[in-house]
């Protein structure tokens, strides 16, 4: 009688578990469709503002994006340690709730001003994606978490491929519907969750808060408690500096060297993001189990070299296409290398180390714009004795590049174990 207890209660603790994953990566996925919902109609929006200069409307929207990026940097660590003392329920609700006030706030926005401070807002409440990679953890197996951190990934990529579409055409309506659709979103998932989500972390297992370690700095000073996830982390910073890449120039890349226009464009968007969708949800999983999250991370950064190399030496559109395959192949380095972090700390440390992740992304993000932007600039600029248009892309090839030698390097140094 007591083995079929156990047995029971086994059984209706991987049921709850599951259902908790399916929440997370419900939430991550409404989150980033009503992201992504937003793209198509800000710019609009912000260049209504100002008079319908697109000059003008071009510069505050890259405040817009630097702003944005900023929050991430400052808060996610805030975030992550508040769930590590708190509890990761309280901090996804309460996230989930001010995105979707936010999104009635920016809705209504009677000018440029308010506008802005509704994307600062979101960007302070779009930062539990770190909170959430955190529960995962806590829910999870270390030998499964490439795999649900890759699920996790293909829900950002089905909210950015649905999510524009889907505002383009509220769009057509009005500039404002979008973000009515996305405060929609954002509070029924928040409602939802308030009744279905379970708590992660029991306060047996939570940490003492503290503000020293709360803030960017202290937050990255985990990073460097451990020589292997200190190399991992900096590695990962590489790989999200060249990401950057991508939402900064491959539009103007594209238009400019092959000569599309926006339909082909964004046709070309979205194949990138099935890829991806079909690498993250499809591939990760088998791929880890098979040969390991070490050699994966090396395999997907090696990928993602040959990737951005097609992209940066394509003389066509059609070889540019060849492309998109091994890119989306990139996309086993990131899970790989969160599962691999995430052995080397405790169970009351895994919101930390995820806003520290966080925050890496956030200075990656604040750094790439300006970087791949001026060097396209510079690339197409006269005067030039030659053109090169994927000048950014190489660089970026040249990151990833970097980044497998730190990775073997750091990995062959000394082998990743378990935290107790």
């Amino acid at each position: 009688m007591d083995e079929l207890t156990d047995q029971t209660r086994l059984k209706h603790g991987a049921v709850r578990r599951e259902a908790a994953f399916i929440f997370i990566f419900v939430t991550v996925l409404l989150d980033m469709l009503a992201i992504g919902i937003v793209i198509p109609v800000l710019p609009k929006l912000v260049v209504d503002f100002l008079g319908g200069n697109a000059e003008e409307g071009a510069k505050m929207l890259g405040v817009f994006g630097t702003a944005w990026a900023l929050m991430q940097f400052l808060v996610s660590p805030l975030q992550g340690a508040l769930s590590d003392s708190f509890g990761r329920r309280s901090m996804i609700l309460l996230s989930n709730f001010g995105l979707g006030l936010d999104y009635v706030l920016m809705a209504l926005a009677p000018t440029l001003a308010w506008l802005f401070v509704g994307r600062v807002i979101s960007g302070i409440a779009a930062a539990s994606v770190s909170t959430a990679h955190a529960y995962i953890a806590d829910v999870t197996a270390p030998e499964k978490r490439a795999a649900r951190f890759g699920l996790l990934g293909a829900a950002f990529g089905a909210g950015f491929v649905i999510g524009p579409a889907l505002g383009g055409l509220a769009g057509t309506i009005s500039p404002r519907l979008p973000f009515w659709i996305a405060a929609g979103l954002s509070l029924a998932n928040a409602f939802y969750g308030l009744v279905i989500l379970p708590e992660s972390l029991p306060k047996s297992r939570r940490s003492r808060f503290d503000w020293r370690r709360a803030n960017p700095f202290g937050a990255l000073a985990l990073l460097r408690s451990h020589a292997v996830l200190f190399g991992l982390a900096a590695m990962h910073f590489l790989s999200d500096l060249a990401h950057a890449v991508l939402p900064s120039v491959s539009v103007l890349y594209m238009m400019y060297r092959y000569g599309w226009n926006e339909s082909v464009v964004g046709l070309t968007l979205a194949a990138v993001g099935a890829a991806s969708i079909v690498v993250q949800s499809l591939v990760i999983g088998p791929v880890t189990r098979r040969v390991g999250e070490r050699t994966a991370l090396t395999l997907g950064l090696i990928f993602g070299v040959a990737g951005f190399l097609i992209f940066a030496l394509a003389p066509t559109g059609l070889i540019f296409w060849l492309g998109i395959p091994l890119m989306a192949l990139w996309g086993l380095e990131g899970p790989a290398c969160m599962a691999l972090m995430s052995r080397l700390v405790g169970s009351s440390e895994q919101g930390r180390l995820q806003g520290a992740i966080s925050s890496v992304a956030g200075i990656a993000n604040l750094i790439g714009p300006f970087l791949f932007t001026l060097t396209f600039a510079f690339a197409i600029g006269s005067g030039q004795s030659f053109e090169l248009p994927g000048a950014p892309f190489l660089i970026a090839a040249a990151l990833l590049f970097f980044a497998a030698i730190l990775a073997w390097w750091v990995m062959r140094k000394q082998s990743v174990r378990p935290a107790a």
